[in-house]
């Protein structure tokens, strides 16, 4: 099971913790993908039992990364990130998922032990925040390597 949808997700999360295992729940765009993408995943793959990888939809990556972004669709983006067999579910965040209260609403269905972030990961004290308040911890896994980004890639 790799891409699935949030039904099959919250179920996955649930016997996860019955089986007391640890959840670790890592986020991104993941368009280009690269060697410091691969870095970040497999780092956050061993902070834990199951990993869990949210990509952000095409509408907030245009947003976030701007015209021209994503260069790959979510549906190319799931099949590489799936093709890379690092993850053990991948499912698409919600279109509203920079509000707050979606943020909080996950990680309150999902309940990870660790959000995975790497060195550079945006608002980092806000979401440790959200994550002790339900009894996990923001865990950065991964140093940001500058020279690589999917950004520069597309750029040469």
């Amino acid at each position: 099971m790799s891409i699935v949808s949030q039904q099959q997700l919250e179920q996955l999360a649930d016997q996860t913790l019955q089986d007391q295992r640890t959840i670790v729940l890592a986020t991104g765009v993941f368009d280009v993908l690269h060697d410091e993408h691969r870095n970040f995943l497999q780092a956050a793959k061993k902070a834990g039992d199951l990993l869990i990888v949210g990509l952000e939809p095409d509408a907030r990556v245009k947003l976030l990364k701007g015209e021209g972004r994503p260069v790959n669709g979510i549906e190319n983006r799931l099949k590489n990130l799936d093709d890379w067999q690092i993850a053990d579910a991948l499912f698409v965040l919600p279109e509203d998922f920079g509000r707050k209260e979606h943020q909080e609403s996950l990680i309150a269905r999902l309940k990870p032990a660790i959000l995975a972030v790497s060195s550079h990961t945006l608002h980092q004290d806000r979401k440790a925040a959200v994550m002790e308040k339900y009894g996990g911890e923001l865990r950065v896994v991964h140093r940001h390597n500058p020279a690589v980004s999917s950004t520069k890639i597309i750029e040469s």
